[in-house]
């Protein structure tokens, strides 16, 4: 019984590192959508330990970023503006990552609307999770 609860054990780490390899390469990725109104342009700006630059956004368009987790750190911290001399203002953590967890394959959505920032990973409805300041 002892030998057959070995070979189980081996067999079952081969199955599940097998799996984790599929994905260990894959990147996590931070997507933007613009859904405001008409004439309305979004302002993007991402920092972590590099600077992604300024992007803009006519309603409709779409700006995205993809990364490895770090093992020490992964924070994207953004901040949107949008409205008449982007006066509308959001800033928060768009993804956070790494350390003792790594993920590989993460997709965070952001929704900007009118009346916020809204959130998915992708499977389930977004969420309001930030208002226009």
């Amino acid at each position: 019984m002892n030998r057959l609860s070995c070979f189980l054990l081996v067999i079952g780490l081969c199955i599940g590192l097998s799996n984790a390899n599929l994905k260990w390469n894959e990147k996590n990725t931070v997507f933007f959508k613009s859904s405001l109104g008409r004439n309305n342009v979004l302002k993007i700006h991402c920092t972590s330990e590099d600077n992604l630059g300024f992007h803009f956004l006519r309603p409709g368009e779409t700006y995205d970023f993809s990364f490895h987790d770090s093992i020490v750190r992964s924070d994207f911290y953004c901040e949107l503006w949008q409205g008449p001399n982007f006066k509308f203002h959001a800033s928060f953590m768009a993804y956070q990552g790494g350390g003792l967890i790594v993920h590989y394959g993460k997709k965070n959505f952001w929704d900007a609307r009118e009346d916020g920032i809204y959130f998915t990973h992708g499977k389930e409805t977004p969420k309001l999770e930030y208002k226009w300041k």
